[in-house]
């Protein structure tokens, strides 16, 4: 069985699990210690479970719990040679590091890292193929390449930012310098190119798309659905909402066209 869930995910920290049989991987941790502890008791498990921590750059809100929690409980750590030299995850109980763009694998579970273009010292974010399925996690991106539009077809889920909306950014309360940076080639993906993006990798095979990174000061889920109806049709219904606070529940991952979303428990919902 192939599952996934949300520890959290926004500009105060991120956090995905992805589960494979015996195999428990968590893609960023940017919560602290004592948070990360509590948002795992939530979905049942226990970071001694653990049997990797992936990071795709090491901003705060993605990295910020990676060293404590890896030396807590004896987890090795995977992140580009760049993230690695910028001392954020360096004190971990062991560090594997690669070049963004390679690719490798933790037990089952395949690995291709994607390099992207954000603001940091060597980013990238993931696709994974497991059991037959294909998983694309795509967050804290300054626009869409044609690298990113090929690396992420054919998925069968997809993790995908949906970060802000271009006029809330520009009216909201953001000092001018930082609101060129998220709006900027090295920022984060605003409404319209997200949609794009998605627009791009729809296919019959594509079950689920769970609507991440949303921008709590600066963007809305309405304004996130208007994008998506406005690019890809009013009947387009494949996508969730992952938020700051919860989330989201474990989602188990299934090669069935018409998949259903089974969820353990009800999760509070907040909007963005």
């Amino acid at each position: 069985m192939v599952r996934i869930a949300s520890i959290g995910s926004g500009s105060k920290g991120n956090g995905t699990l992805l589960a494979a049989g015996e195999t428990l991987i968590l893609i960023d941790c940017g919560f602290t210690l004592k948070e990360t502890e509590k948002r795992f008791l939530d979905l049942g498990i226990a970071p001694s479970d653990l049997s990797a921590i992936l990071v795709t750059h090491e901003h705060g809100d993605h990295a910020n719990g990676v060293a404590a929690l890896s030396r807590r409980y004896g987890v090795p750590v995977y992140m580009s040679h760049g993230t690695q030299l910028t001392g954020r995850c360096s004190d971990v109980h062991q560090a594997v590091c690669f070049d963004a763009g390679e690719c490798f694998s933790i037990d089952e579970i395949a690995v291709a890292s994607i390099m992207v273009p954000h603001d940091a010292r060597q980013p990238c974010q993931y696709v994974f193929e497991v059991g037959g399925l294909k998983l694309g996690l795509l967050t804290d991106v300054g626009h869409i390449t044609p690298h990113i539009v090929e690396s992420y077809q054919n998925c069968d889920y997809l993790i995908l930012e949906f970060n802000h909306d271009r006029a809330m950014l520009q009216s909201g309360p953001y000092p001018p310098s930082l609101k060129r940076r998220v709006g900027g080639d090295l920022g984060h993906l605003n409404n319209q190119q997200a949609s794009e993006l998605l627009f791009h990798a729809e296919h019959p095979g594509l079950k689920r798309v769970l609507i991440a990174h949303i921008s709590q000061q600066n963007n809305s889920l309405e304004a996130v659905e208007s994008a998506i109806k406005e690019k890809l049709g009013p009947d387009f219904n494949k996508h969730q909402f992952a938020t700051q606070e919860a989330g989201f529940d474990w989602i188990v991952l299934s090669s069935e066209p018409q998949a259903a979303l089974i969820q353990s428990r009800t999760r509070k919902a907040v909007g963005a």
